[in-house]
């Protein structure tokens, strides 16, 4: 287990408070109803003090020269909000029942993002446990939560979280965090939990009141970058690192999904990323432990294999490439950054074949060049979907792809991302068909509110929808509770059975090709609407694509000779095949 640092330790004298503060000479315990403490300073910037009649469920804060009093950086928990005493934690109460539990293996991953507030009506982590057996029995294998650290207000996407070790209040305390991942550990489904360690919130975060949190040497889309990399960026990476180890071995987490990390600048001799990924693994030696970031430059180099075909430090990456080609196919909309992959029908198969689409090439969106070649990667190192929370998110309404699309084309975009060999990832609801909007939502005071108002409109003003007077409010009540699923609507729903066969059949079939299947053996072409993938995999087999993406019937070789049809949608006539058509199936190689 490793020793942390950061936040109150409990001793034999009693529970030792501890900040590192070095802008200060001085600081001072508050235990709520026993007033001021002095804490001992000590020349590396740290300030301490043992209370031997402090215990669990004491409410603490510290109190700078200044007078102001501020959180533990480090809280386990945050009773009364961001802003409110920090609780002593005893994590060590909360008795497992799934010891025996190493997670699995990377191929078997069939991904499901949520957010814990939105996906169920009461919006907990004792909730969510609730639906955990539909998940299951979906096929799930892999739950991934977004942010869950301490943010301010009642409801927020959590990526303007300020205190990253502690699990947000609105959601319950850090003993329900660890019930949920017990009871979906129980369930053979493994938890990821995305972490944003490329900024700070704008509320709440008084670290920079007391330690140097910000460089004026990196600028990120949010202000000043994280001191990775100046003066007294040792701890502050320490402080971010050891959170990772923390969720990981004390919350028995299954791996993580980094947020944006082309946005965490850092000049040191090993970049904080590649310490990350070091220090994670070595801490959970003997567990499969997956890491997973989302990265706009697209740089392979983080997906890189060792001579085993491991993934040396990050296994895989959401790949935005796939979801574009595929949302363009199934909706028509070329706007935006659409615009960049609507001009060759073939770009959809170089990104089931490849993985990026843009690997070094210029995109006029961007205004440069992005990617790297991806090709000699294994399809496993790429994550697939056709909703995240971004995708929805960054939709002036919020809506979902079913709101803008054909039935059949949702359908037949669906059948290629569920048993294409990448790993699927879907999003809450998205299996019944689920139409409630995700939104983009948070809840700051008056001031901030109306800077996040008016920064929505100026960041997404390129894309349609952004200019409207009616543009929903993304800091009122109303627009967080119309995200939240409703799940009368789920039983009755005919997708969700053609989400089940999917992932019935993506475990029975595809799942054990996966495992050893290599990199760079796939090839691809397209005609107009019509498109062609073949995979060489593993147990000498091969997997064949076969689909028409369009609404007119369209000439195309259906089946492979000597190939057994697994999964077809829709049909052919002839040589033809009719609109909305998808075929897969297995050959010898």
């Amino acid at each position: 287990m490793t020793k942390m640092t950061f936040g109150p330790a409990f001793t034999e004298e009693g529970i030792l408070f501890r900040l590192w503060a070095p802008l200060h000479e001085s600081v001072s315990l508050k235990l709520e109803g026993a007033g001021l403490r002095p804490m001992q300073a000590a020349e590396d910037g740290w300030h301490r003090c043992t209370v031997a009649q402090a215990h669990a469920g004491t409410l603490y804060r510290f109190v700078l020269p200044d007078g102001s009093e501020v959180p533990d950086p480090a809280s386990r928990f945050q009773p009364q909000d961001a802003h409110g005493p920090s609780e002593v934690i005893d994590l060590a109460t909360y008795r497992w029942k799934t010891d025996a539990w190493a997670g699995r293996p990377w191929e078997e991953m069939v991904i499901y993002e949520m957010h814990i507030g939105c996906f169920t009506p009461g919006g907990s982590f004792r909730t969510a446990i609730e639906r955990l057996d539909h998940l299951q029995q979906l096929g799930v294998t892999a739950l991934q939560i977004m942010p869950v650290g301490e943010f301010p207000g009642r409801y927020g996407w959590g990526y303007d979280g300020v205190l990253p070790y502690a699990p947000d209040n609105s959601y319950g305390r850090p003993e329900d965090f660890m019930a949920l991942v017990d009871a979906a550990h129980a369930r053979g489904i493994s938890v990821f939990l995305d972490v944003v360690y490329n900024h700070f919130g704008p509320d709440g975060n008084f670290i920079p009141s007391y330690a140097p949190l910000f460089t004026d040497h990196h600028k990120t889309p949010w202000g000043h970058g994280v001191n990775y990399d100046g003066d007294g960026s040792a701890m502050i990476r320490e402080f971010i690192i050891q959170n990772a180890l923390y969720w990981i071995t004390e919350f028995r987490l299954d791996g993580f999904r980094f947020d944006a990390v082309h946005a965490i600048k850092d000049d040191s001799a090993e970049h904080l990323l590649h310490a990350l990924a070091r220090r994670v693994r070595a801490a959970a030696v003997g567990r499969h432990i997956h890491l997973i970031v989302e990265n706009e430059e697209n740089d392979s180099e983080l997906l890189s294999r060792d001579e085993n075909g491991e993934a040396s430090l990050f296994t895989a990456q959401w790949n935005d490439d796939v979801h574009h080609v595929l949302h363009i196919t199934a909706t028509g909309e070329t706007f935006g950054y659409y615009a960049d992959y609507a001009e060759d029908p073939g770009k959809l198969g170089r990104a089931l074949a490849e993985g990026f689409v843009f690997q070094g090439e210029h995109m006029p969106y961007r205004g440069g060049s992005r990617g790297r070649p991806s090709g000699h990667l294994p399809p496993t190192a790429f994550i697939s979907f056709i909703q995240n929370h971004d995708q929805i998110g960054n939709r002036a309404l919020g809506d979902r792809i079913l709101a803008s699309s054909p039935a059949d084309a949702v359908k037949a975009v669906t059948s290629i991302y569920l048993l294409a060999p990448e790993i699927p990832m879907l999003f809450m609801g998205e299996e019944w068909g689920a139409r409630e909007p995700f939104p983009f939502f948070c809840d700051f005071d008056e001031h901030l509110n109306e800077k996040v108002r008016r920064g929505r409109r100026e960041e997404l003003s390129r894309l349609p929808g952004f200019d409207a007077d009616d543009l929903l409010d993304p800091t009122a009540p109303s627009t967080f509770a119309a995200a939240k699923l409703d799940w009368s609507k789920c039983a009755s729903s005919d997708v969700l059975d053609f989400y089940r066969t999917l992932l019935g059949l993506r475990h029975r079939r595809i799942v054990p090709l996966l495992k050893g299947a290599g990199a760079g053996k796939a090839v691809y072409r397209s005609a107009g609407s019509a498109l062609a993938v073949d995979w060489t995999l593993a147990q000498n087999r091969r997997l064949h694509l076969r689909a028409n993406l369009g609404n007119e019937a369209v000439p195309l070789s259906l089946q492979q000779d000597d190939a057994e049809t697994i999964f077809r949608l829709g049909g052919s006539d002839g040589d033809n095949l009719a609109p909305w058509t998808v075929m897969w199936s297995i050959s010898e190689a």
